[in-house]
């Protein structure tokens, strides 16, 4: 491998001819050799900093055109929208079990960004401190960039992804009406219910959801950028916040802007917490839609056996024909790994010593874990299994047939102790409530024929 020459205010590193970063690069390569090529800085957050650096750029050129000139700017923005749209992904190979302020990514993208303009220059034109990174610190852009990874991951992954089961519900729910089954508390037989009723559960469970993370991406638009170091704006022009800002905003469409109080906006990842509960609640919930699913579809023939869900792939090694629900095992391990990593970000935000967090990395990388996961979870169980739910209407019936607890419709005509009486009975003798009811002479024949529909008690 042929290498090159690059210097920082450390001295010299030797650096793979071929790649774009330079020296403080490498040193982090070198001393962080921690889940390299598997736990690597999220490509959402490398997204996130190709749109600020270009952001940056046009603010400074804005307020500060005698050192960030047109050319600097054209450049920077150049490189910059290479690396928005992943066109130099081999250029970054940091892991994230770096330092904690994300400091050596925010060099990173400041080398690659300066060694590609300056390829593009022909000369060197562009200094990764000097211009990439001026008006700017680590410690106010990487809570920028995940702030903005976050939001747009939120609204454009995972938001949409829960909207589409939303519909595929609505759309089970009409096709379902009329169709009357046993309910369950408790994992036992409960009083009738239709099955667009449950479905509608399941559905306004994710609509309710997806107000959380709607309301949970708002703060997150607040950006740290103006900052500085330790939140005071040291060596940002007057206007940078705002102007930066703004810029970020027109490149993203969606409603960035600076966040009132910088000292907070280093310190604290309060937002982040808050997004990434909206998060672990829809997970929640696909951990509880998912498993009504399987449960509702357990058998074919010694389970509860009400739904049928798509066969997607033989189940066993050793027994021929058996098919599981697969798509629901997936939801509920992504769940899990949600859950987890909720506990890792809080614990992560509650260590905002003095005026700078430095956990940003790991809570960066849990956050986008858990949403890009969760998204192409929801998506998958959409497709091959919720698309494909179909009620098995005699299962349905025979069990509704043989539930006790419709017995409660009797309370109003015969109390409730009778009817506790008329359940039990049956239970023991394995009989109908009717020839209960009979039997113990709490009502006629034509009686309880006139009193017990089950169909309408929903």
């Amino acid at each position: 491998m042929e290498y090159r020459t690059e210097h920082d205010s450390m001295g010299e590193m030797q650096i793979p001819a071929d790649k774009y970063w330079g020296a403080q690069t490498q040193r982090s390569v070198e001393n962080f050799p921690i889940g390299r090529g598997v736990e690597t800085m999220p490509a959402e957050i490398i997204r996130a900093f190709g749109i600020l650096k270009e952001a940056a750029a046009y603010a400074n050129h804005a307020l500060r055109p005698e050192k960030m000139d047109e050319r600097k700017r054209d450049l920077i923005a150049q490189a910059a929208g290479e690396i928005r749209d992943g066109k130099l992904s081999e250029h970054f190979p940091l892991v994230v079990w770096q330092t904690g302020s994300g400091t050596q990514s925010n060099m990173n993208v400041n080398e690659v960004i300066a060694a590609y303009g300056n390829v593009q220059a022909g000369e060197k034109l562009l200094h990764p401190n000097d211009d990439v990174n001026m008006s700017q610190s680590s410690n106010d852009t990487f809570p920028a960039a995940l702030h903005i990874a976050a939001a747009e991951a939120l609204e454009d992954r995972l938001l949409p992804a829960a909207e589409e089961l939303i519909r595929c519900f609505l759309r089970l729910e009409k096709e379902h009406e009329g169709i009357v089954k046993t309910g369950r508390t408790h994992l036992q037989d409960a009083v009738p219910i239709a099955f667009s009723q449950e479905i509608s559960g399941w559905r306004s469970s994710l609509e309710r959801d997806c107000e959380m993370l709607r309301l949970a991406a708002e703060p997150l638009k607040e950006l740290a950028l103006g900052g500085t170091a330790v939140g005071t704006g040291l060596n940002a022009p007057e206007g940078f916040a705002e102007r930066v800002a703004k810029e970020i905003a027109e490149r993203t469409g969606k409603a960035f802007r600076t966040a009132e109080n910088k000292f907070h906006a280093l310190s604290s990842r309060d937002e982040i917490v808050f997004a990434h509960g909206a998060v672990k609640a829809l997970a929640a919930d696909m951990m509880k839609i998912a498993n009504d699913v399987r449960w509702l579809a357990s058998g074919p023939r010694c389970g509860l056996s009400e739904i049928r869900i798509p066969e997607n792939e033989p189940g066993s090694s050793i027994m021929p024909g058996k098919v599981n629900p697969t798509q629901c095992e997936q939801v509920t391990m992504v769940a899990v790994q949600v859950m987890g990593n909720d506990t890792a970000i809080g614990i992560a935000a509650s260590q905002g010593n003095f005026e700078l967090n430095v956990f940003l990395p790991v809570i960066a990388y849990n956050f986008l874990q858990s949403v890009r996961l969760l998204s192409e979870s929801v998506v998958s169980f959409t497709k091959h299994c919720a698309e494909g739910i179909t009620a098995d209407r005699d299962v349905m019936k025979q069990n509704l047939e043989r539930s006790l607890m419709t017995v409660t419709a009797l309370n109003p005509h015969i109390g409730y102790e009778n009817a506790a009486k008329t359940a039990k009975l049956a239970y023991a003798e394995n009989i109908s409530l009717k020839e209960a009811c009979l039997r113990l002479g709490f009502l006629t024949a034509e009686r309880f024929d006139e009193l017990f529909h089950p169909e309408e008690m929903v």
